[in-house]
């Protein structure tokens, strides 16, 4: 990246070899002028007829104006998707692909981790919400949009892919090899009941949004712990990178009824109201958001309508901030364009853009947890786990105070 390996006197000599190299071209006046609206179709010719390579296809030139055409609009959302990508998308909506498992967005103009998909060789491997990927198999990301990323990183099971990572808190840039398997995106990964004294606290971590079975997994999921008769409900949306917006509002419907969820704003400053309606699965208990900077987009709007109608209580640090929409075009050869039609606000109409959702309960985890966490030998465990053990604490407290509320009246 531009930002880590910048050096003036490399660029000084740099200048002057290039231009050495210019001076020493012929130079071939030509005189065709052509009409600004001709003008691709101009460029296009003179590669065709002159470029020194002659293996250069129409289809090729043609998805890299395209490519050119959205770069240019400088939204790092709004991008080109080949035939086989767009297939590999269409898989991961379906639930399964092959790749390393994470989700990837931008984070101040460079491409980062969002999150890691729990359970898969890239959390297994040690990577982390906002690690900067500085390159894929040698390949430097500088410039390098998200789908071509996605691409480089996706391969046969099995194989071997090297990522260069610039973490935070850490001034060198290391590299790390990860092998490819089949990754497989259930929404809900796990759910458990927590029995203390105070009573009884379900927990369901949703892990993303994409697969189009979400809905129905949380629902069966809280049909399940209504059956154990919890007294409070956590979801886990840390590292939930997010995923359809049909989801953030059929899930947000679980919870709320006859309420705003999000609102979409267009570029015409239209603004469309998300609301939901019906009879919630788990409409009056205490709820609990967990969330961390690895939860966005659709992860944020769920959070984030729980936190402006007063539904809930986000427990956790400050999400990752993703608040545009886009809409999927799917074009005549099978490739894609993905468009970036809309932006979000929560219902009480804030931007969340690079600032994410701001918790109600600061839960941080100490250096002594990360490190340990690193080891090799480390194994996950509920009471390791000091942000779900507050996110615990915090529903015990509302249990304890609408049974106290109850008793009172």
């Amino acid at each position: 990246m531009k930002s880590f390996f910048s050096n003036k006197h490399l660029l000084m000599i740099m200048g002057i070899i290039g231009f050495l190299a210019i001076a020493s071209i012929p130079f071939i006046p030509l005189k065709t002028e052509a009409k600004s609206s001709d003008l691709l179709e101009t460029v296009k010719g003179y590669v065709k007829s002159d470029f020194v390579k002659k293996d250069v296809t129409d289809k090729q030139l043609e998805y890299g104006a395209i490519k050119g055409l959205l770069a240019s609009l400088n939204d790092p959302y709004t991008r080109f998707i080949d035939p086989k990508g767009f297939e590999q998308m269409q898989d991961r909506l379906k639930g399964e692909f092959f790749g390393i498992g994470i989700q990837i967005g931008m984070h101040k103009n460079h491409l980062a981790v969002i999150a890691p998909i729990p359970g898969t060789p890239a959390e297994k491997a040690g990577l982390k919400s906002l690690d900067l990927i500085v390159s894929v198999d040698g390949k430097a990301t500088d410039g390098m949009g998200l789908e071509e990323t996605v691409s480089l990183i996706r391969g046969a099971k099995g194989t071997p892919v090297v990522l260069e990572i610039k973490r935070a808190d850490q001034k060198k840039i290391f590299k790390v090899t990860i092998l490819r398997d089949t990754i497989r995106t259930t929404a809900v990964d796990k759910q458990e009941v927590f029995q203390r004294k105070e009573g009884r606290v379900g927990y369901i971590r949703l892990t993303t949004f994409e697969n189009q079975y979400a809905t129905r997994e949380m629902q069966v999921a809280i049909q399940n712990l209504h059956k154990k008769n919890i007294d409070a409900l956590i979801v886990d949306l840390r590292n939930n990178g997010g995923g359809l917006l049909k989801n953030a509002i059929g899930i947000g419907g679980l919870f709320m009824e006859n309420v705003v969820i999000v609102h979409t704003v267009d570029r015409d400053k239209h603004r469309q109201t998300q609301s939901v309606s019906g009879t919630p699965q788990y409409a009056t208990g205490p709820l609990i958001m967990l969330v961390n900077e690895g939860s966005a987009s659709a992860s944020e709007i769920l959070a984030g309508a729980v936190k402006d109608n007063h539904r809930g209580i986000i427990v956790g640090k400050h999400t990752f901030g993703k608040a545009s929409v886009q809409k999927i075009i799917d074009l005549e050869d099978h490739s894609a364009v993905l468009l970036t039609i809309q932006k979000y606000l929560t219902p009480n109409g804030i931007d969340i853009t690079e600032k994410g959702i701001t918790v109600d309960v600061q839960a941080d985890i100490p250096t002594a947890t990360i490190k340990a966490a690193e080891k090799p030998n480390y194994t996950y465990s509920y009471d390791k786990d000091p942000q779900l053990q507050k996110a615990i604490a915090v529903a015990l407290q509302k249990i304890k105070e609408t049974k106290t509320h109850l008793v009172k009246k």
